[in-house]
Parts: structure tokens; C-alpha cells; sequence
């Protein structure tokens, strides 16, 4: 059957590739339904998440009909941030049994960011609010919202289609005890003897909150791998939907003589959203939140960190969550990793990245 790869440009195309998505999961007996809200407005030009990025979504069509979807990126923001010249292919799906069509979509994808002078693309990378790692053996569960769900048969077809492994990130959740809130508030309680302002971001001043969440997010993961700078109209959107959802009091932020140095962004999940199938019931493990965290370098190795999650992981307790997220961290990334340990944690799955260099194959 013929292979057309195409580029879709009006809203009903956009649309179309944005439903893929629950195509894909459809047989799942758990799973998150496609987030129309926010991926449409991206491939219509009409969020802040496309602000010095370059977008072009491509789909794979046998028969008429998609069979694969990606959308490739040339963004500014991270190649002036590290100085390389690097193209991001996201929302990356596809149907079983699509080799084919899949690199034949990855070869076209990859160049429309040639002809834009980029050598090399990743996928599954974290690249703003755009694209999560793909995970490697947490298949048969709900995971927090922001994080993928994708098929094992992915690796195969993204292998395939020329790409190459290039990051590898942990996953941690933790069991409440009485034992660990005590060691929460006790982490809190340590930083503010300290000195040290830990507070919900609800309790910050609105006028400052955004401005002060920004600053402390870029330039904390200024280092990290992979990042993304976020523009405050970005932080805005995110800080004012979870306002609108009350849970601004799960994600805190610390001072130090008012100055911001933390920021541990942890928004719950409403898995009254998730989509089930008849007679399947979410287990703990799969009503979970999401967590970003940051201490900015003057304020590290002061307990800060600790403070942070402990303050959040109380409210989600007092909610009632009887298991909780600590996140993505890179494998290498020993500083978070021991966090997430200290503050509970254990490991609970493995995610990676991928990368395709055009001049290696």
C-alpha cells in the first residue's frame, strides 16, 4: 500500500492530528485522552509555547488513512541558550506495524530541518511544555499525566527510522508513611530555623509570583541537558491553570531575604479525566502528580530541596494521595536522584531520548 507523507494546515488537518493520538490508545484498558486544549492552539500558531519556535507537523497516511503523526521544531530558544544547532521532533506517534511509514515520515521530517541548516534531531527530549522521554517498561500503567504512555513497539520503529539512544532518565514514586511526613516537616521546619521562606505558591503575591517562578526555573536548570528556557507567558499559563484547579498550594517556592532561590512545581493529577476501561479501577500508583524542582546555586546543600518537596508532599498527603511522584531525573543526574531518595523516594521506571545525526547515516 502507497506511503504519502503530508503536512497538515488547516484546523480540521490539525485537528485530525491531534485525535491520532486516541487512536493510538483507544484498546488501552487505562489512559489519558489526547490534550486538545493545548496541543491544538500550538499547530495553529495561537499559544506562547510557539514563540521563537518554528513548527511544521507531518503525518503518514496508508490507504488514506494516518498511521503516524510528528511534529518538527526548530527552536530558537535552545540554540541560542547552548550555542547548537539541534532540530526537536515531538508528539511523536504511531500505529504497530508502520516501519515503513515511519521512516519515510522521520525522513521527511528530518529534511524540512535540514533544509533549515540543522544537522541532527532528538525526540522524547524535554523541550518546554513539547515532548516527554519515551518510556522503556512502565507499559501497563496510568503514568502522571505530563509523561508519556507510548507503546513498547516504538523503540523498534524510532530504532528504524535511524535514530540512535542519547539520554536516559529514572522515574520515582514513594508509599505515605507517618514516618516520612514527620521527616517532611521536619525538613521544613529546618529551613525556616534557617532562615530560609518556604511557602505555597498560592501564599506569593500575585504581581511577583510569575516573574520570581521564571526567573528561578530557567535559571536553575540552566545547566541541565536538554533544557529549554520558558518565557513568563508561558509560566503564566501553567501557574493560572493551576490556580483554576486549586493547586497552586501543592507547588512551593522558598526565599531567602526575599529573594527567590527554590521552586518545586507540583501539580496532582485529576484522574477523574482518565479514561477507563469497563472493570478497570485506578490502582494508587496511578493517581500521581507531576514535579519540577530547582535551587538556585547559592542556596544548594541547605536542606532547601527537602523543604520544598516536604512542604508539597504534605498538602498532597493532606489530599488524601496515598502515593506520589517525584519525576523524571536523568541517570546521571546524582543531585536529584539523592533528593528523591531523601525525600522518600524509590525508583519506579526508566525513560529515554533519541537522537539522529543526518551525516551518520
Amino acid at each position: 500500500m502507497a506511503i504519502e507523507i503530508s503536512s497538515p494546515r488547516d484546523e480540521s488537518e490539525c485537528s485530525e492530528f491531534v485525535e491520532f493520538y486516541d487512536r493510538v490508545y483507544e484498546d488501552r484498558p487505562v489512559r489519558w485522552s489526547a490534550d486538545t486544549e493545548m496541543w491544538l492552539p500550538v499547530l495553529l500558531g495561537e499559544s506562547a509555547f510557539v514563540k521563537d519556535r518554528e513548527l511544521r507537523p507531518f503525518v503518514a497516511r496508508e490507504g488514506g488513512e494516518v498511521v503516524a503523526r510528528v511534529l518538527a521544531v526548530a527552536d530558537a530558544r535552545y540554540m541560542r541558550h547552548w550555542n547548537e544547532r539541534l532540530g526537536h521532533l515531538v508528539w511523536f506517534e504511531a500505529l504497530p506495524d508502520t516501519g515503513e511509514a515511519v521512516r519515510a515520515l522521520m525522513d521527511t521530517a528530518c529534511g524540512w530541518l535540514a533544509e533549515r541548516n540543522l544537522p541532527a534531531a532528538r525526540t522524547g527530549s524535554l523541550i518546554g511544555m513539547f515532548d516527554m522521554p519515551f518510556a522503556i517498561d512502565t507499559y501497563g500503567v496510568l503514568p502522571p499525566h505530563m509523561l508519556r504512555q507510548n507503546p513498547g513497539h516504538y523503540h523498534t520503529l524510532i530504532k528504524r527510522a535511524g535514530f540512535e539512544t542519547e539520554q536516559g532518565y529514572v522515574d520515582y514514586q514513594l508509599e505515605v508513611t507517618p514516618e516520612l511526613q514527620e521527616r517532611w516537616q521536619g525538613s521544613v521546619d529546618a529551613a525556616r530555623a534557617g532562615g530560609y521562606q518556604i511557602l505555597p505558591a498560592s501564599e506569593v503575591p500575585a504581581e511577583r509570583r510569575t516573574r520570581d517562578f521564571t526567573f528561578t526555573l530557567n535559571d536553575t536548570f540552566k545547566t541541565h541537558w536538554g533544557w529549554t528556557p520558558f518565557s513568563e507567558e508561558e509560566c503564566q499559563g501553567l501557574l493560572d491553570g493551576n490556580e483554576m484547579a486549586g493547586n497552586l498550594e501543592t507547588t512551593s517556592m522558598a526565599y531567602l531575604d526575599d529573594e527567590p532561590v527554590g521552586v518545586f512545581f507540583c501539580p496532582p493529577d485529576d484522574t477523574s479525566q482518565a479514561i477507563l476501561a469497563p472493570g478497570r479501577e485506578l490502582a494508587p500508583r496511578e493517581r500521581l502528580n507531576a514535579v519540577g524542582i530547582g535551587v538556585r546555586e547559592p542556596a544548594r546543600g541547605r536542606g532547601i530541596n527537602y523543604a520544598m518537596g516536604g512542604l508539597s508532599f504534605l498538602e498532597l498527603a493532606r489530599r488524601g494521595h496515598v502515593r506520589i511522584a517525584y519525576t523524571l531525573v536523568l541517570d546521571d543526574n546524582w543531585a536529584s536522584r539523592r533528593t528523591g531518595e531523601g525525600l522518600g523516594c524509590e525508583l519506579c521506571g526508566n525513560y529515554v531520548t533519541y537522537r539522529r545525526d543526518f551525516a551518520r547515516r
